[in-house]
């Protein structure tokens, strides 16, 4: 199965497709929402992801405990308060898709609920995610599905049983074009619990292109997840980790998206392909391999006895294999120190 995002494919025999997912590392500010779509086109992203709510249309202002986070990067914050930190503005959606566009650079979107859908069919998003929060929201998914572009979805914390529901959800409500990430929903993820085995067997179970959403910090585990098969890595990007913005705590910055671009398609292009057939690479040293040679001088007649011949590099001579055939063998002409053995060289 492939995927085509703005001309582009995506799965098994194509290169890596790396989004760098911009989310709430705007810190507030439009301008730096365009600066952060600048150096990922300049370092080598394929898309910019934002993500597309508002505080109102994620949850409400209430005070009640359940409401309120405790525990890990966002300990004591309120939904609505840090959703008011986070959100990208509707309002700025417009001007972020013209300068992605205008630099060549693919932008699309995660929408929250069905209201964000609409506005980004309106900027005609070439693509939608699925947030790992949200694959159990089975009415947003067939709305999404039902706009017929390519599907990715992340699959934090959800079973089997719910992936599956998700998936044929979108698959009846006519997406055609499915991305499953792996995804670990922890900010940062512990690296040992990373699962990257899981990648592959999404792919297999679900008959779609399989990827990774990556929230472990640095690089390591979105290469080595490539070198497992994910053919689409996405990572949160951010021009400064001092900024100190929401997601600060497990986004890179420009140096390490350029290295993550570098680093998967690498990866990638080591992989290749399983066979026995030997690359063109070695082809100079095949030379350098041992065979039999003569280390003496000999005359015509002479008896192949034990240090007339032994088993050195060069590789122009018998292969090592016939060294023991060799002995007793009756020269027919003559060879000096140094020839390669060659089967006419004996009567």
């Amino acid at each position: 199965m492939t995927v085509n995002i703005d001309g582009v494919m995506i799965g098994p025999g194509y290169p890596p497709y790396i989004v760098a997912e911009l989310s709430a590392n705007h810190n507030g500010s439009l301008e730096r929402a365009l600066e952060t779509i600048t150096e990922a086109k300049r370092r080598g992203a394929h898309a910019i992801k934002l993500q597309t709510y508002t505080a109102d249309t994620m949850t409400i202002d209430c005070d009640r405990p359940e409401f309120r986070i405790h525990g890990g990067l966002w300990d004591g914050f309120k939904l609505y308060d840090l959703y008011q930190w986070a959100q990208t503005p509707f309002e700025w959606h417009r001007a972020m898709f013209e300068h992605a566009r205008s630099l060549g650079i693919t932008v699309f979107s995660t929408p929250f609920d069905e209201t964000a859908v609409d506005l980004l069919e309106e900027l005609d998003a070439p693509a939608y995610k699925v947030a790992s929060f949200e694959v159990t929201d089975l009415p947003l998914i067939e709305r999404i599905a039902r706009t017929g572009k390519p599907i990715i979805m992340s699959t934090g914390m959800a079973s089997e049983a719910e992936i599956e529901e998700a998936v044929v959800t979108a698959r009846e409500a006519g997406c055609e074009q499915l991305v499953l990430l792996h995804c670990v929903s922890s900010y940062p993820a512990p690296m040992d619990q990373a699962n990257l085995a899981q990648v592959v067997e999404l792919g297999r179970r679900f008959d779609a292109v399989p990827g990774l959403s990556d929230h472990t910090l640095g690089t390591t585990a979105s290469v080595a997840a490539v070198a497992l098969g994910a053919c689409l890595i996405e990572k949160h990007f951010m021009m400064n980790r001092d900024d100190q913005s929401p997601d600060a705590g497990f986004s890179i910055e420009p140096g390490e998206l350029e290295r993550l671009v570098v680093d998967t398609r690498d990866a990638w292009s080591a992989v290749g392909r399983a066979g026995f057939e030997r690359v063109q690479a070695e082809d100079s040293n095949r030379a350098f391999r041992r065979s039999v040679y003569f280390v003496k001088d000999l005359k015509a007649g002479d008896c192949i006895a034990e240090g007339d011949i032994r088993k050195i590099r060069p590789g122009l001579g018998l292969e090592p294999k016939h060294y023991p055939a060799l002995f007793g063998k009756r020269l027919a002409r003559d060879v000096a120190r140094g020839t390669p053995v060659q089967w006419d060289c004996f009567e």
